[in-house]
This record gives C-alpha cells, structure tokens and sequence, in this order.
C-alpha cells in the first residue's frame, strides 16, 4: 500500500531536487569554463599544452630585447617570453602608449597555422615598476623572477 506524503516531505523533496539540479547546473558550467579560468597562458604553458590552431587564448609574459619589428604601417612583429620558453606575436593596430621591450604584456588573439600567436589587442604595462600581476606569478612559478634591481645569483 502506497503511504501519501505529507506537505512538509513534499517540500524537502522539492527543495532537494532543485539543489540537485542547480548543483549539476552549475557543475556543467565550472567544467566548461576551466581552459578559461586562467587569465592568460604564458610562452611555456602553450608549447606544454599543445594549444590548438585558431583556439582564442590570452598570452601573457615579457616583450624580448630586440624583438620589436615593424612590418608596415600599422603592424608590428615581437616576441613574448617567460624567460624559458618564447612565442613570436604579430599585432595589427595601435599599440599601448607604455608598450616596450623588456616590459611586462597580455596579448589576446589566436595561434595561426603557422605557428604565430596573432593578437587583436594587446595590454601593457602601467608604469615603469609594474608588471602585471599573472605574470609576475608565471615568472616566479618558472623560476625566472628576478625583482626589480635584483641580480641572478643570491
């Protein structure tokens, strides 16, 4: 014989099974978006992940000594690094005002077929001592930080 619920139990079930969805709702979501969580992907971390061809990243690390050509009117060609790995960067616009070498920069755009990240807009800088603060982290996690007037050895 089927017992009847009463209206505190069909409440509870109520509210357990929203729960249940929401929490599958918003697992969903955290699993589709954890490439995306990071705010950028340094030099190193895209050669170690194999990124794909055409796949929208953000690419953060140091403007290379020597490394800024200009190409043309408005484009330009750099190289980003993290000090262990590099990727070479074209740009067709205006740059930032602070934009230099040896200087920290995100760039976000795509890696063409060939191999070279092509960004549609790039972030420098704020003053002389900042560096953006995900790549400060990268450079520390890699090893290669070295603080302003600090020297390589200890």
């Amino acid at each position: 014989m089927a017992r009847k619920l009463t209206r505190k139990q069909k409440r509870a079930t109520f509210i357990v099974l929203g729960l249940a969805i929401l929490g599958g709702a918003v697992a969903l979501a955290l699993f589709a978006l954890r490439d995306n969580v990071v705010f950028f992907y340094s030099p190193t971390e895209i050669s170690e992940r194999g990124l794909g061809v055409g796949q929208r990243i953000r690419l953060g690390g140091l403007v290379e000594q020597g490394s800024v050509k200009q190409a043309g009117p408005a484009t330009i060609h750099f190289t980003v690094t993290d000090l262990k790995d590099k990727i070479k960067v074209t740009y067709t616009g205006i740059l930032p005002d602070l934009f230099r070498e040896g200087q920290g920069v995100v760039a976000e755009g795509a890696i063409g077929p060939d191999g070279v990240f092509v960004a549609d807009s790039v972030l420098a800088k704020h003053d002389e001592k900042y560096m953006p603060p995900e790549v400060a982290a990268a450079l520390k996690k890699s090893g290669e930080w070295r603080p302003e007037g600090a020297t390589g050895g200890s």
